[in-house]
């Protein structure tokens, strides 16, 4: 889904040729049905199993956007002229990172592109969150961000977010404790933005209990739509579906 970060996240989904306003379909009735069909998004070829949300399984090993970089920026070698596609690691490695913490089931440190703040906490359904460090590359976001991992969780429990239990956390307070934790020669990257930033959601009640939906097993999906967190429709009835998830599905939404 595509999202726009203002007083409320405003969701769009794309939908054959079609980009639909999420949010005015929240407290409607609203059905998900699997056509049984995916396609990569990366290359449009049909593929029986999608790889790391949405991909055939060529271009899960060969493609820039799936290298283990994405996952564990410590692994990048962009910056030593190593990569599975060179300009796209000038546009997407070779850039300004930000070190972050952020808090949606709880505290946890993260890595993200400048370009991507603040759609990277969206996307992880965080409710505020502060910028930590500034590098210059992913590489060496990677690096702080293992020194802290001891410190701090680097997931989120998407579970507890989706039920709406978002703990206080003192942020400032935070930033100031884990330059602490960090080796000497990193501290100089501590960047001086202390401002927080909030992020509200289209939701209108969490449930009590969430059920995810895999669409291979469970071709449809129905019901009033109760609100979108992170990259996650939320039913009434607590049913739950991961939109990324599903990259390439082809689906026919109906409301």
């Amino acid at each position: 889904m595509a999202v726009e970060h203002g007083e409320v996240v405003k969701y769009f989904l794309p939908v054959g040729e079609h980009l639909i306003y999420m949010n005015n379909l929240i407290g409607k009735r609203i059905s998900l049905q699997f056509l049984n069909r995916i396609n990569c998004i990366k290359c449009g070829r049909e593929t029986r199993t999608s790889f790391a949300q949405g991909y055939c399984y060529p271009c899960f090993i060969s493609a820039p956007e799936t290298e283990e970089c994405v996952l564990r920026p410590e692994l990048c070698r962009a910056h030593e002229g190593i990569a599975r596609d060179m300009d796209f690691a000038k546009r997407n490695c070779l850039i300004d990172h930000y070190v972050y913490l952020a808090v949606g089931s709880g505290l946890k440190v993260g890595v993200t592109r400048h370009t991507q703040i603040p759609a990277r906490w969206i996307d992880q359904g965080a409710s505020y969150a502060i910028k930590l460090a500034k590098t210059t590359n992913r590489y060496l976001a990677g690096i702080l961000e293992v020194a802290l991992k001891s410190v701090y969780n680097d997931k989120t429990n998407w579970r507890n977010m989706l039920l709406g239990k978002v703990p206080g956390i003192d942020l400032e307070m935070e930033k100031g404790r884990a330059e602490d934790y960090l080796p000497f020669d990193m501290r100089e990257m501590i960047c001086d933005d202390d401002r927080i930033t909030r992020i509200t959601y289209p939701v209108e009640k969490y449930p009590a209990k969430v059920k995810s939906i895999n669409l291979e097993k469970q071709d449809s999906v129905a019901g009033v739509l109760s609100g979108i967190k992170g990259q996650y429709l939320i039913f009434e009835s607590g049913e739950v579906i991961n939109v990324r998830r599903h990259g390439g599905y082809l689906v026919r939404l109906r409301y």
